[in-house]
């Protein structure tokens, strides 16, 4: 029995379009990283740390370009770009919860689009395919 394409479909695209904004946030907050003086204190195995918050820019400025540009593969339905996409968010999630203590507000919306992100693509994800083709 053929499996038909629902309204759920529209999740993916939204989940898409949450991507981009998501990849556009971290290229932004790179940016902003990459560029600053500051530093900030860490814990370590070795008690506290001084970090350079530029290192850690462009890890979101890369970060944030391959979601950006995944974000647009995703409007083209193709299964790779969506797992590719699962793995990108995971790893953001990971990364906005490294940046929580510094960027918490930022951090946290963030996280909260990267969730839905997720749910779209997951759930809702083999119906893209059939809506493209």
């Amino acid at each position: 029995m053929a499996r038909t394409v629902t309204g759920w479909v529209g999740w993916v695209w939204f989940g898409a379009f949450c991507l981009l904004t998501v990849g556009l946030f971290n290229v932004v907050a790179g940016l902003i990283a990459v560029f600053s003086e500051e530093k900030v204190l860490a814990w370590s195995g070795q008690g506290v740390t001084i970090v350079d918050v530029s290192t850690w820019g462009w890890v979101h400025l890369v970060l944030g370009a391959a979601m950006t540009a995944l974000g647009l593969v995703l409007f083209t339905g193709a299964a790779w770009a969506r797992w590719t996409a699962s793995v990108l968010v995971v790893l953001n999630l990971v990364a906005q919860f490294v940046s929580l203590p510094i960027t918490p507000w930022w951090s946290l919306a963030v996280i909260v689009l990267d969730v839905v992100v997720l749910w779209a693509l997951i759930v809702h994800g083999e119906e893209v395919e059939r809506a493209v083709s």
